[in-house]
């Protein structure tokens, strides 16, 4: 553990269920009993804007709600106290990561507190609805959406995220289900460079196989845990 200064993190739904946010698709293909195809594509907010923007109304507010738990607690704290190289890259739209204090965070499908601007591409914090078309603070269009990466557009500061993992020593995927890419080829691009994989998860992922090592239970508890046992490693 010594070698090992520079760590990724990638985090998803499952780290965030604990704190009552639903996990992105159920077993029976439902997002909030919604299709995904409905809510979640370019193509669903072109053929009813209205249904696309109140469905992410409610999941703002679900946000605004909700509460850190003892994981987003942990990863904050190794944020503070790793001397290394650090980078959570998190699929989740939610601010929970840095409402626990966590600074070194990636968003890579967006984020549910923030609107883009369509007409002049600005993105700007929102807490309350969009459902009625309120004006751009920069431009004044009312062209604004949810700044959410949906199915068929590109993830966010990919760039970034594939130096981070060319970089690292360790690679922990904590909450996930290892079925939707390009992150479910994250452990992958990871090993090619020689990291050492951790996966940390309620149930085994569809990409368990490709991690060195797999522990099983709540993100509650599992990440606290791991996150105690590498800092005391370090000292």
């Amino acid at each position: 553990m010594a070698a090992h200064r520079n760590i990724v993190i990638l985090t998803g739904a499952g780290i965030s269920a604990e704190s009552g946010l639903r996990t992105f698709r159920a077993a029976d293909g439902l997002w909030e009993d919604h299709r995904v195809e409905d809510v979640a594509t370019p193509q669903a907010f072109r053929r009813d804007p209205d249904l696309v923007q109140r469905f992410y109304d409610v999941r703002r507010a679900n946000i605004l709600a909700a509460q850190p738990n003892p994981a987003h607690d942990a990863l904050a704290r190794l944020d503070r106290e790793w001397r290394g190289e650090l980078l959570i890259v998190t699929q989740n739209i939610d601010d929970l990561h840095e409402r626990a204090g966590a600074r070194r965070v990636l968003h890579m499908h967006g984020e549910g507190l923030s609107a883009w601007c369509t007409a002049c591409d600005a993105r700007h914090p929102w807490t309350g609805i969009l459902r009625d078309e309120p004006p751009c603070p920069a431009c004044g269009a009312a062209a604004l959406r949810p700044d959410i990466v949906w199915f068929g557009e590109m993830p966010y500061r990919m760039d970034e995220t594939f130096a981070a993992l060319a970089r690292a020593d360790v690679f922990v995927s904590i909450g996930t289900s290892g079925a939707v890419y390009p992150a479910a080829g994250f452990v992958q691009e990871a090993t090619s460079h020689g990291a050492a994989t951790l996966e940390l998860n309620l149930e085994r992922s569809q990409g368990s196989r490709w991690f060195d090592e797999t522990r099983l239970g709540p993100a509650s508890e599992l990440v606290p845990e791991w996150v105690e046992e590498l800092l005391q490693r370090e000292d």
